[in-house]
């Protein structure tokens, strides 16, 4: 601890020294000259003292948890000599680490999934052989590891790996139809899973969920096949690439439930009930081998529902149930004891997220977690210390700190020492934890401690950015809350000039993203562009308006059928607040912000064209009506429930006010906020005859990144910025 201690101090004594240098753009963009390592893809081993790292993609090595000293070489490619594998992307050991399944030549689809090569290595016998021919996706291992489940052209499959025998089981899959075993476009996205499928604990069925498409209307994307460079000559024609995304108010998918048993080679399916009108996130299996868990919820996401089903008949009954005037998170925190008489959720069913334990007859327990406080992250339990851990923001809003608490909720530890950002990641059998600690200002320290909080050994202090950071002098980020005309109090943070003098008026931006649950207020490191801007003259504030996280339930639903409305107001209101300021220029005040910044910057500069002067929108939704069903209407229910929600608001209606200087920005290939929200809204300025900038990346997905393009995009939001404030 006092080795941590020092760190801190001697970098606050280092970074108060007067540095010269300046920085570029590119230094943000493309050098990543301010960022900060961290210890990544570190694997625990089954027995809690050792963990695993990926090296060079090419060999798996193991270390000790207590010394970091190096144990053994678990994989080295140079050691297999073959042509067949050069690079590893991935990995996952079997239940008893003596196989592994290897990934290569991964390619992305959407956010999470993505299609590779498999490889199985048996640590026993140093055989390598590959899992199948061609691409597969979803790879897993049975819980005995001689089997390997997969996904291939949207069906499921078994390897024995064994007899090598490959056995497929679902057989009505097809592309833009039905898929089997993994979630289609907009589960995936909004509901945060790849996998829909899972073994059964004693490996002898596969669970899965089957996901008939063939109503949901299908949304077309141009792809451009650029310059052949052999040729050096364009591909006359572009591809035409399709995909079945809902939009509110369309037909969804129908998710059914199934269960595949692999001695009698039959298929049960599961009672979801008869409305198919509905939304299944979730599958688990409980500890019993023969009972699978399943989460219903109804299209308006506010009555959420845990099934227990027997897995052979499909029978199912109802284990718990929740209810919300707004709408209800899905997570990844149902767990089931060993015990398998008790299961752990959290839940804000308090006005604050919080740990639950109940029993299998659906009994509580008790509420493990209380006070006006967010348990940010459930990290998990301990079966047999009884001690539950997870992340919270106890102190403020604006941090994390890691926490340890007794199952009778009554002795809580605070694990973590520093004040800033704290996660955690623990051992399996929780007897060590890594802790990756920043603040604002301090680039990350990642450390190892025991399961009490102390100390073990420093993983990574981020010495030499320290060091880099003295050569250079840096803008500051200075928190502070203000209250608006409703008597809403905001947090936000604010970046004044290099060389700031109070005398002086300075051009200045307000920056946000403002979607439900999220937070940009935090105290931790971020060296970005709005670093940069500050360096080149301009005042850079960051706000956290109504509907944003860490602020409990009221703050965040507060927002619920009408968003963008009260979210738009607490960011004009924060415009204004900054005209007050004696060092702001209320002339030249900007806006920016990315997705759903992007319609909260174009809001900004029409319902605030009197406020900003000039503003940029990424990538933004402009209407709810040409976004995905699951969030749209998990914030608004559907356009033919609720048309004022969406239509009130939607900047696209409000663009005959604009005034200001205005730039859009959209990739062309964004398939989460598709490039028709920018173009519909251009033809709306261009017939109010408002003048405006548009760019337009080709071929750039949601993130718009790429080779120079982060570079190029920053660059003319700079330029933008300066010729117009």
């Amino acid at each position: 601890m006092k080795k941590l201690v020092l760190i801190l101090i001697s970098f606050l004594c280092i970074t108060s020294i007067h540095a010269q240098k300046s920085f570029t753009l590119e230094d943000i963009t493309n050098k990543g000259t301010f960022r900060a390592r961290s210890v990544y893809a570190l694997r625990s081993m089954n027995n809690g003292e050792s963990y695993t790292l990926l090296k060079y993609g090419t060999k798996i090595e193991q270390f000790a948890y207590a010394n970091g000293e190096f144990e053994q070489s678990i994989f080295n490619l140079s050691d297999i000599g073959t042509d067949k594998l050069k690079r590893i992307d991935g990995y996952q050991f079997s239940a008893d680490e003596r196989k592994i399944l290897i990934t290569t030549k991964r390619q992305n689809i959407y956010r999470h999934s993505f299609s590779a090569e498999f490889f199985v290595y048996n640590r026993d016998n140093k055989k390598l052989e590959k899992l199948s021919e061609g691409r597969q996706q979803l790879a897993d291992f049975s819980p005995s590891g001689d089997m390997v489940c997969f996904f291939r052209k949207n069906n499921l499959f078994v390897k024995d790996l064994k007899s090598g025998k490959e056995t497929q089981f679902t057989f009505d899959g097809k592309y833009n139809h039905i898929i089997n075993g993994a979630p289609d476009w907009v589960y995936e996205e909004e509901f945060a899973f790849w996998q829909a499928f899972q073994w059964s604990p004693d490996g002898k069925r596969i669970a899965y969920m089957r996901f008939d498409e063939s109503k949901v209307k299908q949304f077309n994307m141009t792809v451009f096949k650029g310059l052949n460079p052999e040729k050096k000559e364009n591909a006359l024609y572009p591809e035409n690439h399709t995909f079945k995304y809902p939009k509110a108010g369309e037909e969804n998918s129908v998710v059914s439930v199934h269960v595949y048993d692999l001695e009698s080679k039959k298929t049960s399916t599961i009672d979801v009930g008869e409305e198919t009108d509905q939304y299944i996130p979730r599958i688990k299996w409980t500890q019993d081998p023969k009972v699978l868990s399943v989460v219903r919820m109804n299209r308006h996401q506010n009555h959420y529902e845990l099934l227990l089903a027997d897995a052979k008949s499909g029978k199912t009954h109802l284990l718990y149930e929740e209810k919300n005037k707004a709408w209800i998170d899905v997570n990844d925190d149902l767990t089931f004891l060993k015990d398998n008489q008790h299961f752990i959720i959290t839940s804000e069913k308090s006005g604050f997220n919080h740990v639950y334990l109940y029993d299998m007859k659906g009994q509580l327990v008790r509420q493990i977690t209380k006070g006006d406080w967010e348990v940010s992250k459930y990290l998990g339990f301990d079966e047999e210390k009884k001690l539950f851990y997870y992340q919270a923001a106890a102190l403020s809003p604006l941090q994390r700190e890691i926490y340890s608490i007794d199952i009778k909720g009554k002795k809580t530890q605070k694990l973590s020492k520093q004040v800033g950002t704290n996660s955690a990641n623990f051992s399996k059998g929780f007897k060590y934890f890594i802790n990756y600690y920043s603040a604002n200002g301090v680039p990350t320290i990642v450390t190892l401690h025991n399961a009490k909080g102390r100390l073990i050994r420093t993983l990574e202090d981020n010495k030499d950015l320290r060091k880099k950071l003295q050569e250079y002098e840096i803008p500051k980020r200075e928190f502070f809350s203000f209250e608006t005309s409703e008597g809403v109090k905001l947090n936000a943070w604010m970046m004044k000039p290099i060389g700031f003098d109070e005398t002086k008026e300075y051009p200045a931006l307000l920056h946000f993203y403002g979607g439900p649950g999220s937070q940009q207020v935090l105290d931790r490191y971020r060296f970005d562009w709005l670093e940069y801007l500050a360096q080149e003259g301009f005042v850079v504030v960051v706000v956290d308006n109504r509907g944003t996280g860490g602020r409990g339930e009221a703050f965040k639903k507060c927002t619920y059928m009408q968003i963008q409305n009260l979210e738009a107001i607490d960011l004009i209101e924060t415009g204004k607040y900054m005209a007050k300021q004696a060092f702001i220029a209320a002339d030249k005040i900007g806006v920016y912000g990315w997705s759903f910044g992007g319609q909260m910057s174009s809001l900004c500069m029409f319902r605030g064209a009197d406020v900003f002067a000039a503003g940029i929108a990424v990538a933004p939704v402009t209407t709810y009506r040409y976004y995905d069903s699951i969030y749209s209407e998990r914030y608004l229910r559907t356009p033919q429930e609720n048309p004022e929600g969406y239509d009130n608001y939607a900047p696209i209606h409000f663009a005959d006010q604009l005034k200001g200087k205005f730039l859009l920005i959209h990739g062309t290939s964004d398939d989460n906020v598709h490039v028709q929200n920018t173009l519909e809204l251009a033809e709306v300025l261009v017939q109010h005859n408002k003048k405006f900038d548009m760019h337009l990346y080709t071929n750039r997905n949601h993130g718009i990144y790429g080779g120079q393009t982060r570079l190029h995009l920053f660059t003319k939001m700079v330029d933008f910025l300066k010729e117009n404030l």
